[in-house]
């Protein structure tokens, strides 16, 4: 519900830094939360049945097409942050370093959503319709990456770690 009445041009000034803002503070939240949030084993970040071990996003999305054209967060707040879009390694350690790190862009993606309720305070409740379009579009394909991808490393993990046994 607005309540407060800007002119047009401040408005429409005022949503683009606050939208960068925004996604800024869920990436900082999220770095700085405990890893043991981000187990890939948790109910929030494991595949389910219906998702067919990240298969459904291909089937739904193509997500192979344009998952590439995606940009890396992971070096957002430090440039030797752990880049996702193209693995070093394959190593045990890097590959559970992944899967955290995964979980951990997935839940920023999440979070970066319901603050486009805000702008319901200063922008007409029908543009409040295009915040959420857009808070969908930037969020949800950094989202179906992620968890396209994580079982894909899950299971090269378990097969790099039943190869050591």
């Amino acid at each position: 519900m607005q309540i407060i009445f800007l002119p047009t041009w401040l408005t429409i000034l005022i949503c683009f830094p606050l939208w960068f803002a925004l996604q800024w503070i869920a990436s900082y939240i999220c770095l700085h939360l405990p890893e043991s949030i981000f187990a890939p084993e948790s109910f929030f970040f494991k595949t389910h049945g219906f998702e067919e071990e990240g298969q459904i996003y291909e089937k739904l999305f193509r997500v192979r097409s344009w998952k590439h054209l995606l940009p890396d967060g992971g070096v957002v707040w430090n440039k030797d942050g752990f880049k996702k879009k193209h693995l070093e390694s394959f190593s045990v350690e890097n590959l559970e370093r992944f899967l955290i790190e995964s979980a951990r862009a997935e839940l920023t993606h999440w979070l970066a959503i319901p603050p486009f309720l805000l702008f319901g305070l200063f922008t007409p409740p029908q543009a409040l319709w295009f915040m959420l379009a857009y808070a969908l579009m930037v969020n949800l394909p950094c989202i179906i990456a992620q968890r396209f991808n994580r079982p894909r490393a899950q299971r090269l993990l378990q097969r790099k770690r039943n190869k050591a046994r």
